[in-house]
């Protein structure tokens, strides 16, 4: 089995219709055919079922499907990094983050790192979900989110629990009523971060259970894209926002980060990597994060 045969079968199974498949792939139809009629001979497989208007795939299809994105999307990356690699003549280690974890614990990672192996450390912005995908094709080596996603090829591991504090303009009437409760919060308009267009969870649904799990309804005024968006919005008296701790760091003077009343109220940071022995830049990640982990719980912020 060749690259060649995984591409033609991905592009037939997007397209249901060996013509149109084809016609993407820029070759003629009746080779494509064979390719897919060897394919299935050499698995021992059908992995389409033949109709009058097109194709669909198999149960076994479905999951050769899944498996041969993995691995073509793999294969990109070997050799994007690669040739990263003969240009730079550096190893390339690739890191996944959600923002609300970037103003933690990350860049210190990345610094030392940085220094400790001279490797080309490249931070991706993807969600919990997506990074749970890009450790499996190769994309990224590790990863920072918020959610626990089950997945048999990924171990997660949660590094501490975080306070979520409550950011509001530095003149709000609710800043007279000292720590407010979710409650207080629930009667005001609120700032959601990151807009989300999947299925799979993110910070923002996290914050939103914590009103809808306490049976409040919450006045979603704005949903953005990003954190920093979210904090212009709360700058321009739109709303409040809820934050992870570590973003009272992130220092703007029409800004105030103050804790929830309710201290339980808090957000895991958890760290994923592949279910594979560890190579070395990995390895030493893990001892720097073990650090970095001992020094915020004991208030050494670097």
């Amino acid at each position: 089995m060749e690259l060649r045969h995984l591409r033609y079968f991905c592009a037939v199974a997007v397209e249901k219709n060996l013509t149109r498949a084809a016609e993407k792939l820029f070759i003629a139809q009746p080779p494509l055919t064979r390719q897919i009629k060897q394919l299935e001979e050499e698995l021992g497989v059908q992995l389409f079922e033949r109709h009058s208007r097109g194709l669909t795939l198999t149960p076994a299809g479905e999951y050769f499907w899944e498996q041969a994105k993995q691995m073509l999307a793999k294969a990109d990356t070997v050799v994007e990094n690669t040739r990263r690699i003969a240009e730079n003549q550096k190893t390339v280690f690739s890191i996944g983050f959600v923002p609300s974890v970037f103003y933690g614990q990350l860049p210190s990672l990345v610094r030392d790192l940085r220094q400790q192996t001279k490797a080309d450390i490249l931070l991706h912005d993807l969600k919990t979900g997506e990074q749970i995908e890009a450790l499996k094709t190769g994309k990224i080596d590790i990863g920072f989110g918020r959610l626990t996603i089950p997945d048999e090829q990924v171990e997660q591991t949660i590094l501490f629990n975080e306070p979520l504090l409550v950011a509001l303009h530095i003149g709000h009437s609710l800043l007279k009523k000292g720590e407010p409760t979710l409650e207080e919060l629930a009667k005001i308009p609120m700032i959601l971060y990151p807009a989300n267009q999947s299925a799979t969870p993110t910070f923002a649904d996290i914050c939103l259970s914590l009103f809808t799990s306490r049976g409040l309804a919450t006045k979603v005024t704005q949903q953005v894209n990003d954190l920093q968006t979210a904090l212009g919005l709360v700058a321009s008296e739109m709303g409040f926002a809820l934050v992870s701790e570590q973003v009272k760091h992130f220092g703007r003077d029409d800004l105030v980060f103050i804790p929830l009343r309710d201290k339980s109220i808090t957000s895991p940071v958890i760290f994923s990597r592949r279910k594979e022995p560890m190579d070395a830049i990995t390895a030493l990640a893990v001892e720097i994060l073990k650090s970095l982990v001992e020094n915020r719980q004991s208030d050494q912020y670097r």
